[in-house]
């Protein structure tokens, strides 16, 4: 009898055991980096948030629209001090949160989130008055889960809402705009 050469059953099982438990490594892998970004990205809202408020409590004033920081700190703009970041006012927010130590960086660049999107500090966004903080170029999915923590899940009511005014998150989308009441 001639011997047959190739793979056995139990050889080829075997195989395909092993790149079953890679390709789960893996996807769990993935899911794991997007659960932390998403936890950056909460973690940005509530460090902002504070660092707003404590400069507020520090300078009696937003940071951005502060009328004495120009006095305060050299080449740093003045705001007009009326209680509201005006659209003009929106850079300066970074510029005296850094010159004041209660965030990192340089200058009045907007920071990144954890996607890639800007962060900005603004009057009102999304349909929700008063300060707010946007991020932009955000996935759909990961703003729903965001939703879902912090307020009702519905991308149209509550403090964390979506500028498209839509009940539901677009779970495709990777550039929506979500703003949280400050």
């Amino acid at each position: 009898m001639k011997k047959q050469s190739g793979f056995t059953l139990i050889e080829i099982a075997i195989v395909l055991v092993i790149i079953g438990l890679l390709l789960g490594g893996v996807l769990k892998g993935q899911e794991m980096m997007t659960n932390a970004k998403i936890k950056r990205i909460s973690n940005d809202y509530n460090g902002i948030s504070a660092a707003v408020f404590s400069y507020l409590d520090r300078y009696s004033a937003f940071p951005g629209d502060d009328p004495n920081a120009a006095a305060r700190w050299t080449g740093t703009t003045a705001g007009n001090g009326d209680g509201v970041i005006n659209t003009g006012e929106r850079p300066d927010v970074w510029s005296h949160l850094r010159q004041s130590g209660l965030v990192t960086g340089t200058g009045s660049v907007n920071p990144t989130h954890a996607f890639g999107g800007i962060i900005r500090v603004q009057a009102a966004g999304a349909g929700i008055t008063g300060t707010v903080i946007c991020m932009f170029n955000m996935p759909g999915k990961t703003a729903e889960i965001i939703d879902r923590q912090v307020d009702d899940g519905n991308g149209n009511t509550g403090e964390f809402r979506q500028t498209v005014n839509s009940v539901t998150y677009d779970q495709n989308a990777t550039n929506l705009t979500v703003c949280k009441k400050l």
